[in-house]
């Protein structure tokens, strides 16, 4: 029996995808339920799972934009056989670098031991080099020229590949955001000596409880549910010529996934504990990475929080996630001197940065409500821990 694969709907709205990669080649045995394909919708990156056993015909290939219903490949449900699922991950892991150029660089005698050695370090090609020094060799010089792109002869190449569909609709998006808003960015900083305090006393008690971290993102999270209360425009947003407020807060927590930026959402984050809050936050992480995040889980949002500093970047303007009418960004922790009572003392600092759109959110409520947030953040045991860190925490 022939039974016809066709691509299934991954949302409302969304009238087609782009097939990003085929996990299996075209006469493959598939097992039921095996993902076979990875799509690409404007909202995420879904796996194609195999709907019977049997061998494959694939009848659209990668790179290819197709419409919902289309028919994508063929499982002949009558053959049999063993399925082949690749571990590419394994096989790259399991590759020791020196055998990556056994074949390619024969003539790496040719060079010096200098340049041998930093030829290996970056699988460079032998046979791509020209050697400037005694009887041909290849020199330091030659390889370095090879890497800068500065030898006539060395690797000058490019590639060109297409932009996935989800990197297309997270550019359009951006762009429209800069061109559809009035967005402006307001700056403070953030003493984070208390929450350190905290984390270095509890964090072990925690993890052993609760089987996750006591991170940053939580405090985070709570200081701006409860902030968000006092500052209702901010936790807004624009549907034609009305303003819809929200009495409750869904936080989108922006994260570096593979395929690129997504930013699942915790739901009713106000009312979560903190060890609610970090196991919903590893959870849609983990899935984020994995490509298994559903398009469900990144609807909605009423405002959202990113954390370039964990890439170590020091200060940012980040974009709003629209309909959304602000966004708070996180940097990295860095010890600076402080004037604290007329003495300077050594703080762990972090800048933080609140991009609103000025349409609905005016200076005062911007500058108001990120002061809010750093008062929260550095008395976190008076302001979110309601004076009791083991009680609240529950441990």
């Amino acid at each position: 029996m022939l039974l016809e694969m066709r691509v299934p709907s991954p949302g409302e709205s969304i009238s087609e995808v782009e097939i990003a990669e085929w996990l299996v080649e075209d006469g493959d045995y598939v097992e039921k339920d095996q993902s076979i394909a990875e799509i690409d919708s404007d909202k995420a990156t879904l796996e194609l799972p195999a709907e019977e056993s049997g061998t494959i015909k694939i009848v659209v290939d990668d790179g290819e934009t197709v419409a919902v219903g289309d028919i994508v490949c063929i499982i002949n449900t009558s053959a049999k056989g063993e399925s082949k699922i690749k571990d590419t991950k394994e096989e790259v892991s399991e590759t020791p670098k020196s055998t990556l150029n056994s074949e390619t660089n024969l003539g790496v005698e040719k060079a010096t031991p200098l340049a041998s050695a930093m030829i290996s370090e970056h699988d460079i090609l032998v046979n791509e080099l020209k050697g400037t020094g005694e009887a041909g060799k290849i020199t330091k010089s030659d390889v370095l020229g090879a890497i800068q792109g500065n030898s006539t002869d060395g690797p000058r190449g490019t590639s060109r590949k297409k932009m996935s569909s989800l990197r297309r609709k997270i550019a359009r998006r951006l762009v429209s955001v800069k061109n559809e808003t009035a967005m402006l960015t307001t700056f403070n900083e953030v003493d984070m000596t208390e929450i350190f305090k905290i984390r270095k006393e509890y964090k072990e008690q925690f993890k052993e409880k609760y089987g996750v971290g006591l991170g940053f993102m939580s405090f985070f999270t709570k200081a701006v549910t409860t902030a968000l209360h006092e500052f209702k425009d901010v936790n807004a947003m624009i549907d034609g010529n009305e303003v819809i407020h929200h009495n409750y807060t869904d936080i989108g927590i922006a994260v570096s996934a593979p395929k690129g930026l997504m930013v699942p959402v915790v739901r009713n984050a106000e009312l979560m504990t903190f060890q609610e809050i970090e196991t919903d936050i590893k959870r849609l992480a983990i899935k984020a990475r994995d490509g298994k995040i559903t398009i469900q889980e990144m609807l909605g949002g009423t405002f959202t929080i990113t954390n370039g500093g964990v890439f170590g970047s020091m200060l940012s303007t980040p974009i709003i996630n629209p309909p959304q009418s602000a966004i708070l960004g996180m940097h990295n922790i860095i010890e600076r001197p402080m004037a604290i009572d007329g003495k300077v003392m050594i703080r762990p600092m972090m800048y933080v940065a609140l991009s609103y759109d000025h349409r609905i959110i005016d200076g005062r409520e911007s500058v108001g409500f990120l002061c809010r947030v750093k008062e929260y953040l550095e008395d976190p045991t008076t302001y979110l821990l309601e004076g009791d860190i083991k009680k609240t925490l529950s441990i």
